[in-house]
């Protein structure tokens, strides 16, 4: 029965991982090594009792020649399996900086392209045609609000401050003739053409 998912997908092994794989073979198998040599030691340790017991002393003198060699073998895998675990280490972190090193030029490439899009010039243009825009909006805004001047804010102060204190202020009289009719379907006309204008502005 064929994959329901179809293919999967191949990784693609590169020379690096061979090379780390290669090297934790190594280091495994210098491990292997180093549990195999150490029970043999502690094996001819009891050996070399067990013949010091029997009254073979030069028996037991080269066993423990020989398990002085091995010990010294064993510090040499020892190194060896350090050596190797560095060696690993060196390489997968270099893979993970090549990584890095691709992202950044990935990332560099794409920077590139949006500059050469736009300029620092087109990006001062738009900004200075913003700031145009804004102050051009701001002056309506000021317009529709009615905004007074400094001397206009002093007048209506000082306005306020003679009422609050009893003064006369000159008031201009009421107008004393009637409005004109107007008819209604001019006044119907005047709204429909004002709610018009407020739409479009």
């Amino acid at each position: 029965m064929g994959n329901v998912f179809g293919r999967k997908r191949r990784t693609r092994v590169t020379e690096q991982d061979k090379a780390v794989l290669q090297l934790k073979q190594q280091r495994d198998k210098l491990k292997q090594y180093q549990k195999k040599i150490t029970l043999q030691l502690e094996k001819e340790r009891l050996l070399a009792r067990q013949l010091l017991k029997d009254g073979k002393k030069e028996k037991a003198l080269l066993l423990l020649k020989k398990k002085r060699y091995q010990e010294q073998l064993l510090e040499k895998t020892e190194n060896q399996i350090g050596n190797l675990e560095r060696m690993v280490q060196d390489i997968e972190f270099a893979q993970i900086e090549m990584k890095v090193i691709e992202g950044l030029k990935i990332g560099n490439d794409c920077l590139k392209k949006m500059h050469e899009v736009m300029s620092i010039e087109e990006v001062e243009r738009i900004m200075d045609e913003t700031q145009d825009a804004i102050e051009y909006q701001r002056e309506i805004d000021d317009m529709l609000a009615g905004s007074l001047t400094q001397e206009d804010e002093d007048a209506v102060l000082a306005e306020l401050d003679a009422i609050t204190q009893g003064e006369d202020v000159s008031l201009p009289d009421v107008p004393k003739e009637e409005l004109p009719e107007v008819p209604a379907e001019e006044l119907e006309r005047k709204r429909v053409k004002t709610q018009s204008e407020m739409l479009v502005a």
